[in-house]
């Protein structure tokens, strides 16, 4: 039982870095397509300070994203899968 808690532990850890690498990264590919998309077509108008806004406007759009829901997958579905795999083998 030691054991088993020991790697429980072990990958909460391995997982929660790699959750926070993935948001890191898809953050930044995220930001580099609405400054991209920005640069290529600015309004007439546009303005330094329109830039910024447009981009964090869309920052802000992607924090509710279902890609960005989709990363607490790396953290949870691990788990479910190691707690189901001891469930069939322990008890069915």
């Amino acid at each position: 039982m030691i054991g088993f808690l020991r790697l429980m532990a072990f990958w909460a850890v391995f997982a929660g870095v790699a959750y926070w690498l993935l948001l890191i990264y898809s953050r930044s590919l995220r930001r580099e397509a609405l400054e991209k998309k920005w640069d290529a077509n600015p309004p007439a108008d546009a303005t330094d300070d329109g830039r910024t806004a447009f981009i964090e406007q869309g920052m802000a759009d992607y924090e509710g994203s279902l890609r960005r829901k989709l990363l607490w997958g790396v953290i949870v579905l691990p788990f479910i899968a190691i707690g189901t795999l001891l469930y069939l083998v322990n008890y069915a």
